[in-house]
């Protein structure tokens, strides 16, 4: 399988790292392209009409897209389970990777109106909008989520959403959140994480 990537994606790594855990990173070949709503790659169109990574490539050429939706399927394949099948497990694990991916956009979008989009066009009450949806999510997953069972999906999800947001240089979540940063800084020893590190820049 085709796994089309980029290096500075959230999204793409927390597939990466989902198959690390699941013991499918051997069966994936990860091809890098950069991407950016500003400048079109005609190769990741082709497989996705969003012009977006990741996108996984079965080996008869049908293509899966959204970082979702493909862990669901590597979550078929691998020898570990780590999407519960049902109860309360399962929709914990899934709300924390739907907080995790909002941490994401929330993220993105603040990127937009602090540095990427031309300081003339740009607008502060959105950044700001942006930016208390990220400190609001960091205080409810310290006080309310569930991170600290058995791996799953959402612990994959929130670990590759934080350590994006650190690499980026996007509001702390560390301060003042004992159980969540004591937590990061041991998901971040794991094997999975040490070998899909964030890398290169955003290019518009």
């Amino acid at each position: 399988m085709d796994l089309i990537y980029q290096s500075h994606s959230p999204y793409a790594r927390k597939v990466l790292v989902f198959a690390h855990e699941a013991g499918l990173a051997g069966q994936l070949r990860v091809i890098h392209h950069e991407t950016s709503p500003t400048r079109r790659n005609d190769a990741v169109f082709a497989l996705n009409p969003l012009g977006k990574v990741p996108v996984l490539v079965l080996s008869d050429g049908f293509a899966l897209i959204e970082s979702s939706v493909i862990c669901d399927y590597l979550g078929g394949l691998g020898s570990r389970r780590l999407i519960p099948e049902s109860g309360h497990p399962r929709w914990s694990a899934l709300r924390l990777q739907a907080l995790a991916q909002g941490l994401c956009d929330a993220g993105i979008a603040l990127r937009w109106e602090t540095e990427r989009r031309p300081e003339p066009l740009r607008y502060p009450p959105l950044a700001e909008g942006q930016k208390a949806k990220l400190i609001e999510g960091y205080d409810f997953i310290e006080r309310e989520a569930e991170f600290e069972g058995p791996l799953d999906i959402g612990q994959i999800a929130l670990a590759t959403a934080l350590a994006w947001l650190e690499f980026r240089g996007l509001p702390g979540f560390a301060d003042g959140r004992p159980r969540l940063a004591r937590w990061y800084r041991e998901f971040c020893e794991r094997p999975s994480m040490k070998a899909t590190a964030y890398a290169g820049q955003t290019h518009d």
